[in-house]
């Protein structure tokens, strides 16, 4: 994570007020600047356009942007303030209600500012109900830099309608610069994912992206390394096996032009939900923007297999490196012998990250001076990178996996039982042979001694 874990970060709260014990690796409160009033500014998104709606929902379906919402919350006189807790006026983002509650004083745990998303009205919802969403919480510092925010990814529903920070900051640091006008004001952001089966990538709306894109690029980075490490390393000990690649070799080149382009496809829909189950933890903070690279990703790579310029920066196949994988209607394809595709899947490295992009937020929140719009971009296109490269090597080692290799011992192990028959067939013959060798031996015996 790019942030600490705080120690009550991402827990539950009861109506008691007492902690669920559950956690969510979510991110300590940052003191980093988020840019988000620049973000607001205008700066149009090179990302590539998310689906417009949901088809089977009658076009009643939303887009991220439709999913996204603030709020900000002004609390006046925080001074004179005795209750223990105080709860905001409802909004409502994604289709639900939302309120922001908060312990003045600390929810369960001292000398510290206590904060937590709700679903309001929970106790009325339809039993089963669920609203799985990502959320910042923000309190708002007169210096924009010094604000402090946290991020964390939850699916409400009875036992747990409320998620937040037992120990989001420490009282004593409320009056450095959070206060003014003995005001305290809070900022929340809600993006609700929906889910559809059909639909696996979880996408958000692209000026929150871009905020977390500011905080977790190193995380996702980190997240697709380790997958492409890991296929990497299996097929480095593949090839440098010569007896195995020998033998495998032999049996790609040993079959039939329909059969390697039979074995060098796949449906998308079977991939994706595979890529979804692999990359989405639902507790991970950093899952919805790894799926939004993976998302982004998957476009780049229709854009290119359609041989056609995006509009966006993004999307310019010309500047993007050969693919390995291309995608036709509902199809994912292997765009050349897998023999050679695997051998090049081994050696190539992650896309590197362009050196004059910002890095991620440091402690005190420099990197925000930086912010710009090639930044945005730069940014932008590494996650989009990050995702096409991701996608192509797990549809490679998808296909290779189940398919491929899976042929490949099938006729390793039809080879090794037509050898054995073959050993049985001779030992049983040289048997016969002996026994009649013996047969023989037996009757000429018998015939010199009559």
């Amino acid at each position: 994570m790019a942030a600490v874990e705080s120690e009550e970060s991402g827990v539950g709260r009861s109506v008691e007020g007492i902690s669920s014990g559950q956690r969510c690796q979510a991110g300590e409160a940052l003191a980093e600047w988020r840019s988000s009033e620049q973000l607001e500014n205008g700066t149009p998104s090179t990302s590539p356009p998310y689906w417009d709606s949901d088809d089977d929902d009658g076009g009643g379906g939303s887009k991220p942007s439709e999913l996204y919402g603030k709020y900000t919350w002004k609390i006046e006189k925080f001074s004179q303030i005795n209750k223990r807790e105080l709860r905001s006026n409802a909004f409502e983002v994604g289709g639900y209600k939302w309120y922001i509650l908060i312990y003045p004083q600390g929810c369960d745990v001292c000398n510290h500012l206590s904060l937590f998303l709700c679903v309001a009205n929970h106790d009325k919802l339809l039993p089963g109900w669920s609203h799985f969403a990502q959320f910042t919480i923000a309190v708002v510092n007169k210096d924009p830099k010094k604000s402090k925010y946290s991020d964390t990814l939850h699916r409400f529903w009875k036992k747990e309608h409320d998620w937040g920070w037992k120990k989001f900051m420490e009282l004593s640091k409320v009056y450095d610069g959070f206060i003014e006008s003995d005001t305290l004001i809070i900022k929340a952001q809600v993006q609700v994912i929906r889910e559809k089966a059909d639909r696996p990538f979880r996408c958000l709306d692209c000026q929150y992206k871009r905020e977390l894109v500011r905080v977790y690029l190193t995380n996702v980075e980190q997240i697709c390394g380790r997958f492409l490490d890991e296929r990497q390393q299996k097929l480095v000990k593949l090839i440098e096996d010569k007896a195995s690649w020998s033998s495998f070799c032999a049996f790609w080149l040993g079959i039939d032009q329909n059969a390697r382009r039979r074995m060098s496809r796949e449906k998308t829909d079977v991939i994706l939900k595979v890529v979804v189950k692999h990359f989405f933890i639902e507790k991970e903070v950093t899952s919805t923007l790894v799926m939004d690279s993976l998302y982004s990703g998957l476009k780049a790579l229709e854009g290119q297999s359609k041989g056609k310029k995006a509009k966006s920066k993004l999307l310019d196949a010309e500047e993007m490196p050969a693919p390995i994988v291309h995608v036709e209607k509902d199809m994912f394809l292997l765009v050349d012998d897998v023999l050679l595709l695997l051998e090049r899947a081994a050696l190539e490295p992650l896309p590197p990250k362009d050196d004059k992009g910002p890095q991620n937020r440091t402690k005190d929140g420099n990197s925000g001076e930086d912010f710009n719009k090639d930044s945005i971009e730069r940014d932008e296109r590494h996650l989009m990178e990050l995702g096409r490269r991701t996608v192509e090597i797990f549809v490679l080692s998808h296909i290779f996996s189940s398919k491929i290799e899976v042929a490949y011992q099938e006729a390793v192990a039809l080879k090794r039982q037509e050898e054995l028959i073959r050993e049985e067939a001779a030992w049983l013959a040289e048997s016969e042979q002996k026994a009649k060798r013996a047969q023989s031996e037996k009757e000429k015996k018998s015939k010199k001694k009559q």
